[in-house]
Order: structure tokens, then sequence, then C-alpha cells
């Protein structure tokens, strides 16, 4: 890898460049950046964003979520995107905030679990799948997590789980949709663990809520929402499979007493109170883009987009079957797919890729393949020509 040459820092001009100038030096220089268009990004649980949400998003972006009192229509929007994500979720009366992300709705998740129990609670138990963001979620609240090992299908152990509560524990994570392999944890078991032991229980679908629902009439696929008792809150990414632009997430609560804990009245703004959040100066324009793509969309069309994906990600499947050297980790649930070789390094077999222009998610053991809205039938075409080739070369070779 060349080395990139220092460059003195950038300091503002003197005089302001013309529309023209600024245009064309952001072409020049995000012109390497990949692009969902190109569907070279095969990795990313991010995509394009639909058209008309964009629209919206830019239309409103002065709009600041920060003082209610200032956008009380904004924020009634983002109330009614709250209920409508409920009612995907299976509670329409569901309490929340439409936030940045699945790492700002986690924390909040567990900021609201800790100010809602007693000082000695201060456990975490929650798969070793987790995403990172519950390490920052510890670090910040001063929190301790308890990581349990997997079973034999890539799911949280249950008995695991029942025996690392103690005293001390404060919630539960459930996973529907993980970061590596899309695997669903068993959410209905867990439930019945956190209401055995009067535990939070917080399911991070912050992928699978926008897929999940929308493979029931297809598949017996388990709930994982609110329609369990023990749910307690849900993390849902509306940019993610949702289509809304980023920075979009949801936290969802089935009691609305736990936004409460996290709540902080400031005197000097408009509504005298600031959002739940992480953030003081909070974007409307999300939040209102979030409410434009659902009611634009509706459930007919997210399952037009759920079944195009998956009848991809069954396609992609049964090719890599084919391919000599060439493994699933497991078969999907969902929209993401593992694959490894029995032969070649899989850091090797991942730089092959990325040579060839493929933006892949690389695993300790594995590399991720996200069948994403922008992925179509030609690239799927295309990276199984370029896997076929590599594993052709490295086994003419004879390694």
């Amino acid at each position: 890898m060349k080395n990139t040459p220092i460059s003195k820092p950038k300091t503002l001009p003197k005089k302001g460049l013309s529309r023209q100038k600024i245009i064309k030096q952001l072409s020049k220089r995000l012109g390497k950046d990949f692009t969902y268009d190109s569907g070279r990004i095969v990795g990313s649980m991010c995509t394009n964003p639909n058209r008309f949400a964009r629209f919206v998003y830019a239309k409103y972006l002065e709009k600041n979520l920060g003082d209610l009192g200032l956008f009380p229509n904004t924020a009634q929007i983002e109330k009614e995107a709250i209920q409508m994500l409920g009612s995907l979720l299976a509670l329409p009366q569901a309490a929340g905030n439409i936030v940045s992300g699945g790492t700002e709705a986690n924390i909040l998740a567990l900021w609201a679990a800790r100010n809602s129990a007693i000082p000695e609670k201060d456990e975490i138990v929650l798969p070793e799948t987790a995403h990172f963001c519950f390490d920052k979620a510890a670090d910040l609240l001063r929190l301790k997590l308890i990581k349990i090992r997997l079973n034999g299908n890539f799911q949280v152990d249950c008995k695991e789980v029942k025996n690392a509560i103690n005293q001390r524990t404060l919630a539960i994570v459930g996973i529907a949709g993980t970061t590596d392999l899309g695997v669903v944890d068993p959410i209905p078991e867990l439930a019945e663990i956190a209401l055995a032991n009067n535990l939070h229980l917080h399911i991070d679908a912050a992928f699978g809520g926008f897929v999940l629902p929308f493979l029931k009439n297809n598949c017996r696929m388990p709930n994982f929402d609110f329609r369990l008792p023990g749910v307690s809150s849900i993390t849902i990414d509306p940019h993610k499979m949702g289509l809304a632009p980023i920075p979009a997430g949801a936290i969802l609560f089935r009691n609305a007493e736990l936004l409460k804990k996290i709540q902080t009245n400031v005197g000097y703004l408009a509504g005298g109170e600031s959002p739940q959040t992480m953030l003081g100066t909070k974007p409307g324009a999300s939040a209102i883009a979030v409410w434009s793509v659902l009611k634009y969309m509706g459930t007919k069309g997210y399952k037009k987009v759920v079944r195009g994906c998956m009848a991809l990600t069954q396609r992609f499947v049964e090719e890599i079957e084919t391919i000599p050297g060439i493994n699933l980790v497991t078969k999907p649930a969902i929209n993401v797919i593992g694959i490894r070789s029995d032969l070649l390094n899989i850091f090797e077999l991942a730089n092959l890729l990325r040579r060839k222009g493929w933006a892949v998610a690389l695993f300790p053991n594995h590399i991720r393949i996200v069948i994403m809205p922008h992925i179509r039938p030609i690239h799927i075409t295309l990276m199984i020509r370029d896997l076929k080739s590599i594993m052709r070369k490295y086994l003419k070779k004879g390694r």
C-alpha cells in the first residue's frame, strides 16, 4: 500500500468559492468512494435511501427536535412515526424516539434500565455476538457485560443466560438479526427468563426489525417483538432496510415511564424540556423522513422489498453451493450470508475480492454478504463469477 503524501492543513478561505467550484472539487474528491448504485457494496447493512424520503429530509433540514417548544408539530410527527414503528412491532402505543442509529438506541435502552433499578444492579447478560456498541454503552454507563457463548445454531445459549443471572443482573439483551450472520436469538425463551427474574429484556433488532415482520407469511419465524410480554424495549433502524436517510434509528419502550428516567428539564428551552435522547440539538428532518417513508412504502411496499432481497439471497446461496472450496457458515435466516473456505485463508479471500472491487465485510472466520435493495441479479452473477475465478486459480496452483 502506497504511503499517502502529507498535505498542509486546510484553512478557511478568505473569499468564498463559487458553487460550481465546490461541486467540481467534491465530484473529484468523492469520485473514488464506493456507491450503492454500483452494486459493489455487498457487505454493508445500509443502502440507498428512498428518493422521496431524501426529498423530504432535504426540505426540512432546519427542524430541531432538541427544542420541542419551537417545533411542536415536528414532535407530533415523530410521535406518529414511533407509533407506526410500534405497530410494526406489535405495540402501537409504544413510547420512544427517532435517534441517530442503533448505537444510540441501544445506549438509551440500557441507560433507562439502569436508572430504573437499584444501584447495585450493574450487569448486562448478552450474547457474544452483540454489536460493539454495547461495549460503548457499558463504558459510558459503568456497567459490566456478561457475554454468553452461542449454541450450535449460532444463537445465544439460553441455559448459560439462566446460569449467569444473579442479584447484580440488570438486564438481558437478545439480538434479532446478528451483525455477523443475521441470526435471530431465541427471543421467546429470553422473554420467559426475563419475566421469571423481573429483568429488563432489550431486543436489538436494528437490522432484523425491518425484515422479520415481512417474512412471517413466508416462513415460520418465532416472535421477537412486543407480542412477548417479557420484552421491555426494542431497537430498530429505519436507515437500514427501512430505506430512510442516515441518520435514523429508533428506540421503543413498552412502558413510557422508562423514558422519564432519562429525561432532562431545561428551563431556557421553549418547551421546557429536551427529548429523552443522547443529543441536545436533534435533527427533526430525520423524524419527518422516517414518518414519510413509512407512509410512502406501507406494508405492501416493504414486503416487496424484503421478498426481492430474500429471492436474491436464495439465488446467491444456491450459486455458492456450486463453488468448490466455498461454504456457507449457516443457512441464512434473513438476507445476511456468511461464507468461508476450507481451502483458502478467509483474510486472503477477502483481500482478493476487494482487489476485484467488491466491498465485503470481514469477520474472524467468515466473510459477510448482505443482500440489500441496491443489489441486482447482475451483481450476484458478477460476484459469483469472481469467486469462481478466484477458487479456480487457487485450485489450479495446487496449494
